[in-house]
């Protein structure tokens, strides 16, 4: 079957069984994005001292506070560092390490993936890996695309690269293997969904000029929304993947509310709570057939259109 541009049909996810009979899995991920998401934004941004400021509580505060958090409950997490981040805050990202957490992949300076092509695409890859492997000593199994602004082609460059996994997409509830189109055939990538509304930058971030509509939240109302899509992954079978900023989640309230959350998920002998990359290793260890997501034929759709729109 094909939809109306010819195209095969894409199909949901398939369930995915979790280890030891578990219902669901989770996982509290931290983007440290630091001054990198801001000059991402704007390059001049870098001129402004309190904006920097802002952006480096996250290495210099947020982190450490996170570390002794997630080591009270023991719990492992997944950190994407942008290279960037790595270079300017090497200490930070050695600490993440030492204390037995994934680092993964996140762009170098943060820059918006959206329209790049290919080869630009590449060497902000590379210089990532670069900086990554100089100060952490790691060659990260797992990419997260900076604002999840994958390109049709990222998912080849990503293969190209060795990762496992990547976990930018949003078209499902569980982890899928994606098929990826290469000149030896087709192979896959472990994809590990993602959704705004498990992101706390809608919820917390505000930056003049640069982010946020000036509304910071309540941290109990953010958690209550996470705890509710915890919640229903659980009995769904899901898998519950929250993305985090140490420069916003780091804060006292916020982290001291997020560890209220931590707790309860960890405690909970349904649900697994670990690594991404353990995660993606244990869904490519299922055997699972490869799922594609399509790009639409964007002429054949406007050639259906309703005359009268």
């Amino acid at each position: 079957m094909s939809d109306v541009s010819g195209a095969p049909l894409m199909r949901p996810a398939d369930p995915v069984p979790w280890p030891g009979g578990r219902r669901a899995a989770a996982a509290f991920t931290f983007d440290v994005d630091a001054e990198s998401a801001a000059l991402a934004i704007d390059p001049t941004s870098g001129r402004r001292m309190s904006v920097m400021s802002h952006q480096a509580y996250g290495p210099l505060v947020g982190v450490p506070r996170l570390l002794r958090m997630l080591e009270r409950h023991g719990v492992r997490s997944t950190f994407f560092v942008p290279g960037f981040t790595a270079l300017r805050h090497p200490g930070v990202v050695r600490d993440i390490v030492a204390a037995g957490h994934e680092i993964a992949h996140h762009g170098f300076r943060h820059e918006s993936m959206a329209g790049l092509d290919a080869a630009t695409e590449a060497v902000a890859l590379d210089r990532g890996l670069d900086a990554l492997e100089q100060v952490a000593g790691v060659r990260p199994t797992g990419f997260r695309a900076p604002m999840w602004e994958l390109n049709w082609h990222s998912p080849g460059l990503l293969d190209e690269r060795g990762f496992l996994y990547d976990s930018s997409l949003m078209d499902a509830d569980v982890p899928y293997e994606l098929a990826v189109d290469t000149a030896g055939g087709t192979r896959s990538l472990v994809e590990l969904p993602v959704s705004w509304g498990l992101d706390d930058w809608e919820q917390y971030c505000y930056l003049p000029d640069l982010s946020g509509s000036g509304l910071v939240e309540d941290p109990q109302k953010a958690v209550a929304l996470w705890r509710q899509e915890f919640t229903a992954l659980r009995e769904d079978g899901g898998c519950f993947l929250l993305t985090c900023h140490p420069f916003l989640s780091g804060r006292p309230g916020r982290a001291a509310a997020l560890e209220g959350l931590l707790a309860e998920v960890a405690a909970d002998r349904g649900t697994w709570t670990t690594t991404l990359d353990e995660i993606a290793r244990h869904v490519r260890g299922l055997g699972l057939a490869p799922r594609s997501v399509t790009p639409p034929d964007l002429d054949e759709v406007a050639a259906h259109r309703d005359p009268g729109v």
